[in-house]
């Protein structure tokens, strides 16, 4: 009897251990939020949401808000932040995505170091800022956030280099595109089965008969036409472009307002 004991409890802690672990890393902080912006029930639901895309992603989703950014500018403050704490997936200076936003300025960074840097580049972070910037606008900061996760998540599925906003990944377009494939296949079919039409305009042609003699044709005149070509002043009203921080970690990134 002893010894079925001790193999139930032996089993029972070989089962709860692994799931210790996994508590024990969920511990870790991902939400800094020092402009108080977010309640405390929005702080925890984001802790969670980081932490189990970041195990998905192999990637710490990281989030920022301050009051002026010690007057050093958004960008600074998040790379000084990255540089200081060395934060990254289960090592120092490892694959991290930040947001950080300057309440005061209502400036907005993104930065991703390491992995992130590669798979959520220069232009697929320009992509997230417009993505997650109406609800920045709107004061819905917690949604902004979540967006963040799930669009970076949806973006890291996809190899880099790779356009994840491409009508080529759209469902609708896919859709569409198969059915007039589909279309044409089935016309062409229908054309075929139908035999071969012999028919021409040279079949009741008799050109013994016929009163045309000859023909030409004459060119008359070219015209041209010249269109001045619209410039583009629209700066954007934001920034992108990767970089290195002051202490050597090399990132992806995109900056604006909102």
């Amino acid at each position: 009897m002893v010894k079925k004991h001790s193999i139930l409890l032996l089993t029972l802690f070989l089962l709860l251990f692994p799931l210790g672990l996994t508590q024990a890393a969920d511990t870790k902080q991902r939400v800094f939020d020092d402009a108080g912006i977010l309640s405390a029930s929005e702080v925890e639901a984001l802790e969670i949401l980081s932490s189990e895309y970041s195990e998905k992603n192999e990637t710490d989703f990281v989030f920022l808000t301050t009051n002026g950014a010690d007057d050093k500018g958004i960008e600074t403050y998040v790379e000084d932040f990255a540089d200081s704490t060395g934060i990254g997936y289960r090592k120092h200076n490892g694959s991290a995505a930040l947001v950080g936003i300057d309440m005061i300025n209502r400036d907005v960074t993104l930065r991703g170091f390491d992995k992130a840097e590669e798979y959520l580049d220069d232009e697929r972070m320009d992509l997230l800022r417009d993505k997650i910037k109406p609800a920045l606008s709107a004061g819905n900061y917690y949604e902004a956030f979540r967006e963040f996760i799930i669009t970076s998540d949806k973006y890291m599925e996809y190899r880099p280099g790779v356009n994840p906003e491409s009508i080529l990944f759209k469902w609708w377009f896919q859709v569409g595109a198969s059915l007039a494939l589909g279309g044409i296949i089935v016309g062409i079919m229908a054309f075929n089965s139908g035999g071969r039409v012999t028919v021409n305009s040279q079949t009741y042609f008799e050109a013994n008969n016929s009163r045309v003699t000859s023909k030409r044709d004459v060119f008359v005149n070219q015209t041209v036409s010249k269109i001045k070509k619209p410039t583009n002043n629209n700066s954007g009203g934001g920034s992108s472009g990767g970089g290195v921080t002051s202490g050597g970690r090399s990132f992806s990134g995109s900056s604006g307002k909102f």
